[in-house]
C-alpha cells in the first residue's frame, strides 16, 4: 500500500475534478484529500466525489468472480472457471452463428487504454462488427453536429477558464448545479467579471435561478427555439456578415430556415413568450464575445444532431466562434465520455477517431495492430439497435462498465432482451442490475486500484494514479481482455500494463483527428494534463480550437440547414403530459455505484414525479403521495414532488434507480437519423394517483 498521498480524479462526471488519495487503517481503504493546485476544481468536490471510497469498502463492491449454476444461481467460482466459461460462450457463438452473433458493449466510464483494448479485442479477438456504449447515450448529437458544422469534434473547443472571462452564456438543457457542482462557480464568476447567463430549460432548476434571463420552452421544442433566435438575429441586422463570407460556408440555406420561423410562430410552438426570446438575443448579442453550450436537454432528442446544428448557426451567424473567448461547447456527461469515442468502442470509428470506413485509417491502425485491414469488420450497430438485437441477430455478449437494464431507453424491453441472450457475462465493480443478469460477473477495479487516462469535457488528457492495490480476487479490466485474449487464441497484442497500453494508443491516433501521439503519462502529470490534438512530445497541446481555422478541408466551418419539426411522439389525448427526464445531485447514471453510499443516498433516497401544483391538483394527489406515471412503453410509481418551478404541461423523473420508479421504463427510443441517439428527453404519458 502506498505511504503517500496520491493525485488522481474523480470516478464520475466528465468534469474529472483532481483530488488526492489518502490511505488510512481505520476499515476504509483510502480517503479523499483536497487538491487544490489542479487548475478544473482548485479543490473542490461534490458529495460523489467526497465519497467515492465508499464503493470500494467491504460488502459493497464484488470480490471474486461469480458463475450461474445449476439451480440458476448466481455463485461463486474461480477466475480460471469464470473466463473460461466466458471464451467458451463467446467461442460457440462464433461457431454457430458467425462473428457478428457476439456483441460488446462498453462504457463511457472507462478509461482511454480500456476503451482502446476494448474496441481492439472486438475486432481483433472477436472479429466482430457488433460494439457500441453507453456514450451513444450521452454527447452523440453534439458529436455529430461538430463533425458536420466544424470537421471535429471536442466538447468543448476551449478551456473552462474561458468560461468567466466571455460576454454571454447561453445555457441549454444543463443543470450544472447538480450534474457538475464544481464547474457552477465558472456561471458565478462570468457574472461577477459582469458576463449574462442565459439558461433554457423547462424547469426553474438551481442552475436557472443564477440566471439573468431563464426561457422556459416545451420540452422537445429546442431547435425551433434557435431558429426563433436566429430569425431575430437576421431582422435585427446582428449577423456578422465579414465574419460568415471569410470564415463559412452554406450561410443562404441556413438564413433561409430561420427565417420560416418567424417569432410568433416559435412562441406558439416553445411556450416563450416573444419579447423573451428578443431579450435573449439583445443580451446575447450586445455582448462582445459569447458562448453557447448544450447538454443532454437538447441532444438526448430524435432530431438532436439538428438542434445542436442550429444552436452552431447561431454561432456562426452571429461570429461567436473560431475567436477568442467565443464558440459553441457541450458539457459532455459521463467521465470519460470524450476519450471513450475516440478510440475505438464506438460501432464505426478506429483510434484517434479515425473513421472505420477510410481505407487509409484501417491501414494505419491494422498496422499498428500487426493485422490485415481486410480482417477488421465495418461499422456495427449503434447502442440502442444492438440492444434491441439481442437474443436474435447477437447471441452473446460482453459487457463492461455499463448499467443498460437501467439507463437504456424502453428499459423493460432492453431487460426482456438481455434476459433472451444465449450467454451474457458482465464485468463491474458492483452486481449492478445487468450484472445480475449474466452467466458470469467478473470483479474489476475501481479507479482508485489502478492507473490510467481519461479525457475530460475540455479535451484535456488525464492521468488517474493507483493509490493502493485491489483486494484478492479482484482483476483489471485490462487483466479481463489480456485472459481471454490468450484464451481465445490471441496470446500476444493485449498488454494488462495501462502505460504499455497508451502507448500503443498514442501510436494508433497518430495523424489523426484525435492525436494523442505527443501525450505521455510523465507530461500529463507535470502539466496537469495536456489537451488534444498533440502531434509530438514538442507540441504544447491545443487547449484553443478554430482560432486560425476550422478541421473542415478549406478550414471554413459550415452552415447546416435545419427546420423544426415535431418530437417523435407528441402529447395526444390518452397521454397529455410530456415526460423530459435527468440527474439528480447525489446520484450518479444509472446509480450503480451511488446507490451504495450511504450519504448519498440519505440525500436523494429514491425516485419521484416533479409536478406543477395545478397538475397535481388535476389528478389529485398531495405532496409525497404516489402517481403512476405511463406511456406507450410502460409505467413507472413513484412519490410526487409539487414545485411551481416546472411547466404545467410537464413531468420530471431521475433516471438513477430500478425497480417500480425507473424512468426508463417510459422513454422512448426513437433515433436520430445521424447520431442514433434515443429521444430520453421528450415522450407523451399520462399522470394519475396510483391508487
Amino acid at each position: 500500500m502506498a505511504s503517500t498521498e496520491t493525485s488522481t480524479h474523480c470516478p464520475y462526471c466528465a468534469l474529472q475534478c483532481g483530488m488526492k488519495l489518502r490511505p488510512v487503517t481505520d476499515g476504509t481503504v483510502v480517503e479523499v484529500v483536497e487538491r487544490t493546485e489542479f487548475p478544473v476544481n482548485r479543490g473542490a468536490l461534490c458529495g460523489k466525489g467526497r465519497t467515492a471510497p465508499a464503493v470500494l469498502a467491504a460488502g459493497v463492491r464484488l470480490t471474486g468472480p461469480l458463475v450461474r449454476d445449476e439451480g440458476g444461481e448466481l455463485a461463486p467460482a474461480s477466475w480460471d472457471e469464470a473466463l473460461g466459461r466466458i471464451a467458451d460462450g463467446l467461442r460457440g457463438t462464433r461457431a454457430e452463428h458467425g462473428a457478428d452473433a457476439v456483441g460488446v458493449f462498453g462504457g463511457g466510464g472507462l478509461t482511454n487504454e480500456k476503451a482502446y483494448a476494448l474496441g481492439k479485442f472486438a475486432r481483433v479477438v472477436l472479429g466482430t462488427s457488433q460494439i457500441d456504449y453507453n456514450g451513444r447515450f450521452c454527447m452523440s448529437s453534439a458529436a455529430a453536429a461538430h463533425q458536420r458544422a466544424f470537421g471535429l469534434d471536442r466538447g468543448l473547443p476551449f478551456p473552462l477558464e474561458d468560461i468567466p472571462r466571455t460576454g454571454c452564456v447561453i445555457l441549454v438543457g444543463s443543470n450544472l448545479a447538480e450534474t457538475m457542482p464544481p464547474a457552477l462557480r465558472y456561471l458565478t464568476e462570468l457574472k461577477e467579471n459582469g458576463g449574462r447567463l442565459i439558461v433554457i430549460d423547462p424547469r426553474r432548476t438551481r442552475t436557472a435561478e443564477q440566471a439573468d434571463l431563464h426561457l422556459a420552452p416545451r420540452p422537445g421544442t429546442d431547435l425551433a427555439l434557435a431558429l426563433g433566435m436566429l430569425h431575430l438575429v437576421v431582422a435585427d441586422g446582428r449577423v456578422d456578415e465579414e465574419f460568415v463570407r471569410t470564415r463559412t460556408n452554406g450561410w443562404d440555406g441556413a438564413r433561409a430556415g430561420a427565417m420560416a420561423h418567424w417569432p410568433e410562430l416559435v412562441e406558439r410552438l416553445t411556450g416563450v413568450p416573444v419579447p423573451q426570446l428578443r431579450e435573449a438575443v439583445e443580451m446575447f448579442c450586445g455582448a462582445g464575445t459569447g458562448m453557447v453550450l448544450t447538454a443532454r436537454g437538447p441532444e438526448q432528442q430524435a432530431k438532436g444532431t439538428d438542434t445542436v446544428g442550429a444552436w452552431i448557426n447561431f454561432c456562426l451567424a452571429t461570429g461567436r466562434a473560431g475567436r477568442p473567448l467565443s464558440g459553441y461547447g457541450c458539457l459532455t456527461g459521463q467521465g470519460n465520455g470524450q476519450g471513450g469515442r475516440e478510440h475505438g468502442q464506438k460501432a464505426d470509428q478506429l483510434p484517434g477517431y479515425r473513421k472505420l470506413t477510410d481505407p487509409l485509417a484501417r491501414r494505419h491502425v491494422a498496422g499498428v495492430w500487426g493485422v490485415d485491414p481486410d480482417s477488421l469488420p465495418g461499422p456495427g450497430r449503434s447502442a440502442y439497435e444492438l440492444l434491441d438485437a439481442l437474443g436474435r441477430d447477437v447471441r452473446s455478449l460482453l459487457v463492461m462498465g455499463s448499467n443498460p437494464v437501467v439507463s437504456a431507453p424502453h428499459a423493460g424491453h432492453v431487460e426482456e432482451r438481455l434476459r433472451s441472450l444465449d450467454f451474457l457475462a458482465v464485468a463491474d465493480v458492483v452486481l449492478s442490475e445487468t450484472a445480475a443478469l449474466a452467466d458470469v460477473v467478473l470483479p474489476v477495479t475501481q479507479w482508485a486500484e489502478e492507473s490510467g487516462t481519461t479525457t475530460s469535457l475540455e479535451g484535456r488528457v488525464l492521468l488517474r494514479q493507483r493509490a493502493v492495490m485491489p483486494p484478492d480476487g479482484v482483476r483489471s479490466d485490462l487483466e479481463v481482455l489480456e485472459a481471454l485474449a490468450g484464451l481465445l487464441g490471441h496470446g500476444k497484442g493485449f498488454p494488462s500494463d495501462p502505460e504499455e497500453v497508451f502507448d500503443e494508443l498514442r501510436r494508433a491516433s497518430a495523424g489523426g483527428p484525435a492525436d494523442y501521439a505527443g501525450i505521455t503519462y510523465a507530461r500529463i502529470a507535470a502539466e496537469d494534463g495536456v489537451f488534444w490534438p498533440c502531434p509530438d512530445e514538442g507540441h504544447a497541446g491545443t487547449p484553443r480550437l478554430f482560432l486560425e481555422r476550422f478541421a473542415t478541408d478549406d478550414g471554413r466551418a459550415r452552415f447546416v440547414p435545419v427546420t423544426h419539426r415535431a418530437a417523435a411522439e407528441e402529447t395526444d389525448a390518452e397521454y397529455p403530459v410530456v415526460l423530459t427526464t435527468g440527474r439528480v445531485v447525489s446520484q450518479y447514471q444509472s446509480g450503480a455505484q451511488t446507490r451504495r453510499v450511504a450519504e448519498l443516498n440519505a440525500a436523494a433516497p429514491g425516485p419521484f414525479v416533479e409536478l406543477h401544483p395545478r397538475l397535481a391538483e388535476r389528478i389529485g394527489v398531495a405532496e409525497g403521495e404516489a402517481v403512476a406515471v405511463t406511456s406507450r412503453r410502460g409505467r413507472a410509481v413513484a412519490p410526487a414532488r409539487i414545485t411551481v418551478t416546472i411547466r404545467q404541461d410537464t413531468v420530471f423523473m431521475p433516471f438513477h434507480w430500478p425497480g417500480e420508479g425507473r424512468a426508463n421504463s417510459l422513454t422512448n427510443p426513437a433515433l436520430d437519423p445521424v447520431s442514433r441517439m434515443p429521444e430520453f428527453k421528450v415522450c407523451a404519458v399520462r399522470v394519475e394517483a396510483a391508487g
